[in-house]
């Protein structure tokens, strides 16, 4: 079992979000708790292409986003601004949703924008820790601690 003080939690957050493409992977060291990037051209630290199999590392494999627009849901209904946050919740409706949500938080509401990225932020590092857990690499006793102790924010 790994110490999570030691493991760098935002890092697998960042991983479990990245929803870019297939040609570069999040991995974790099981032993050591380090995470690397992979990429197919470049292998691990941009020297030596490897195949992932060839790799005894853990692939961080990204959340649905369902999970991360949920968190952009709850944002909206949490806001006591109750126009503010039908005109969020609205930004969320059909294709682009992502897009027009940041937009609406970042270019009409710029107060919003620590609020929000406090909320994502603390959520994020949360489903880290789970992940870790799932993983079987930290104690239950570790993540039950770093989740009552990282609870969401208030709301503005």
């Amino acid at each position: 079992m790994l110490d999570l003080g030691g493991i760098d939690v935002e890092e697998i957050a960042t991983a479990l979000a990245d929803q870019t493409d297939y040609e570069h992977r999040w991995l974790i060291d099981p032993r050591t708790g380090q995470v690397a990037f992979w990429t197919s051209d470049t292998g691990i630290g941009g020297e030596n292409p490897v195949e992932l199999d060839e790799l005894d590392l853990i692939p961080i494999d990204p959340l649905p986003p369902y999970v991360w627009f949920q968190d952009m849901a709850d944002f909206a209904d949490g806001i006591s601004d109750s126009a503010v946050g039908r005109r969020l919740t609205q930004s969320l409706q059909g294709r682009g949703a992502f897009r027009r949500f940041k937009n609406q938080v970042y270019e009409h509401h710029p107060e919003l924008i620590s609020p929000w990225h406090a909320l994502r932020d603390v959520r994020a590092q949360r489903r880290a820790v789970e992940w870790l857990l799932d993983q079987g690499l930290i104690h239950h006793d570790a993540a039950q601690q770093f989740a009552s102790e990282h609870p969401d924010p208030d709301l503005p």
